[in-house]
């Protein structure tokens, strides 16, 4: 079942994946994400109670939506280093933290930005913000732990143990809103599924916010894919093929 998996142990082969993927992700994360923010930002029309200040939900959600994703992610690379022993599978936690990281802070500092007008406050430990704060110190910790150790792969364990048990914090994050009492609204993108017929959301406003979404992953991920390459790189550096790559070539 996991046969598939086992050709990617080799950093050579993970690197050249990387390099066929990166054009599929790169382009057309860079035009959505062009298209979905001029869209959002300045043809979609002002919310009927919030005005023009609704248009931060253009950030806010796709950068909350995917901290939690590619949060599981990491944990997923994590339990396949552990499990399989896959080195290819510990650079890639450290590739996917920083991005994860950064994509946490615009959801905290737009939620910030966002909540201050509508709840006359920048903080709230408001259940969902506090869990997506810890979600921020957990990639903190994982980074932190990665480079902790003078031994690379003690240290690429504890991150990777770490990212395993995080990973409770993502459905805690996720119904936060539905099980406690919160200023918080519920779930912009679970509305939108579970109310298709008559979805939370106009369509002229639904529809450059999934641009965004969407931007959002792939755009992001193209960045960690470039991350894990330098990443192998670095770990591979007095191998031949790496070599010959560094000197210009293929």
């Amino acid at each position: 079942m996991w046969r598939w998996l086992h050709p990617y142990a080799k950093p050579e082969a993970t690197y050249r994946l990387n390099r066929k993927l990166l054009p599929w992700f790169a382009i057309p994360g860079i035009i959505l994400m062009i298209v979905g923010m001029v869209w959002g930002l300045v043809f979609a029309p002002a919310d009927y109670q919030q005005g023009d200040s609704y248009r931060i939900i253009f950030i806010h959600v796709p950068s909350a939506m995917w901290a939690m994703g590619f949060y599981v992610g990491m944990a997923i690379a994590a339990l396949i280093a552990v499990v399989w022993q896959i080195r290819t599978a510990e650079w890639a936690i450290m590739a996917i933290a920083p991005v994860g990281a950064v994509l946490t802070f615009i959801s905290l500092f737009t939620g910030a930005i966002w909540g201050q007008p509508m709840w006359g406050t920048w903080w709230i430990w408001d259940a969902r913000l506090t869990s997506q704060l810890i979600l921020l110190f957990l990639y903190l910790g994982v980074m932190a732990l990665y480079v902790a150790f003078e031994d690379q792969r003690t240290g690429a364990k504890a991150a990777g143990i770490l990212a395993m048990v995080g990973v409770i914090n993502i459905p805690i994050i996720h119904y936060s809103v539905y099980w406690w009492n919160t200023l918080h609204q519920t779930s912009t993108i679970t509305q939108m599924v579970t109310r298709l017929e008559a979805p939370a959301m106009p369509p002229e406003m639904l529809w450059p916010l999934l641009t965004c979404v969407f931007a959002f992953l792939l755009s992001c991920s193209a960045l960690i894919i470039m991350r894990l390459n330098n990443e192998i790189l670095q770990r591979e550096v007095r191998r031949p093929w790496a070599i010959e790559i560094l000197k210009g070539g293929k």
